[in-house]
């Protein structure tokens, strides 16, 4: 905080750690103050604002209170579950079927609903590549398309000649038989 208050004409001295060029002391230069006093100033140097501590503040509070409500809500759950024990195990005959319809109905209904969806979405899309407009992956489609028809067609001229060779072998065959 001195060299705050220093007047313009007083020279400045250079920091001992950037004249040795990060380690040692300084050569031929008298030394000012105790390791305490360097301690102190670094201390100041990386003091917190206030912006920051009230934030610092606003943290620790709202996270003590957040952690106190968390620890009512299980102490409340904790006990609900006592209280109401006895109740839930002499209804068990009743909610354990009725959770397991519960349970195939959601199923089923999400799947249902699934579906639905999926099949408007193809129908969907569908038309749009019927009609031109070329929707995500139809370049795709398109290559396959054409890969399947190059693919049958020498299919087919195999199966041409293969056949026809098989054919003439039953020719000479069927005779000498």
């Amino acid at each position: 905080m001195a060299d705050l208050h220093s007047s313009p004409g007083q020279a400045q001295r250079p920091n001992a750690r950037a004249a040795t060029g990060g380690g040692g002391a300084v050569t031929g230069g008298p030394t000012t103050g105790s390791d305490g006093c360097t301690f102190l100033r670094k201390l100041r140097n990386h003091a917190p604002n206030s912006t920051q501590v009230m934030g610092l503040l606003t943290l620790v509070i709202s996270g003590g209170m957040l952690l106190f409500l968390i620890g009512l809500i299980l102490t409340a759950m904790v006990m609900g579950l006592m209280f109401f024990n006895p109740l839930i195990m002499l209804t068990s005959p009743i909610w354990v079927p009725a959770g397991f319809v519960l349970l195939i109905f959601v199923g089923g209904s999400l799947s249902i609903c699934g579906s639905g969806v999926a099949i408007v979405a193809g129908l969907s899309w569908s038309c749009m590549y019927l009609r031109g407009r070329h929707p995500p992956g139809s370049d795709r489609l398109d290559y396959a398309r054409r890969r399947l028809a190059d693919t049958a067609y020498h299919v087919k001229d195999y199966a041409k000649e293969y056949g026809g060779y098989l054919h003439s072998r039953n020719k000479d065959a069927a005779p000498g038989a």
